[in-house]
């Protein structure tokens, strides 16, 4: 399979990952989406987790397009943990200040977290469709 040009440059996916952060903050700016049907418990966590792993794959393209032929996957594992944990945090006190909002929830941060640092090892181990 063979990559198309854009996707093998390091700044497509970081601007990826900014439209990423911008959705999300979008998202986070309004009131909670109304209920309708079958609620689930605790789904919301499980939304964090996939947002999150998404943004996660992103940012860890960004930095394996750099070093492509020796990533290093100690440095890309902290930076997008880091990275996306300060996000997270953000997100939470963002929402903390959004009308018919509430924010602050250690749950969803913990969720977020656990998303980031499931999308850099599921990176991994799909890098060669990057190659």
């Amino acid at each position: 399979m063979q990559v198309p040009g854009i996707a093998r440059r390091p700044f497509f996916w970081l601007a990826a990952f900014v439209l990423w952060f911008a959705i999300l903050w979008n998202l986070s700016s309004g009131p909670v989406m109304i209920k309708t049907g079958i609620e689930i418990p605790h789904f919301d966590k499980v939304q964090h987790f996939g947002y999150f792993f998404g943004g996660s794959g992103l940012l860890t393209a960004f930095f394996f397009r750099r070093k492509p032929d020796k990533p290093d996957w100690t440095m890309i594992l902290t930076s997008v943990t880091i990275a996306l944990t300060a996000v997270g945090c953000l997100d939470e006190w963002h929402q903390s200040c959004v009308p018919e909002r509430s924010g602050n929830d250690a749950q969803d941060l913990t969720a977020d977290v656990l998303g980031s640092i499931a999308g850099v090892h599921v990176f991994r181990r799909l890098q060669h469709l990057l190659r």
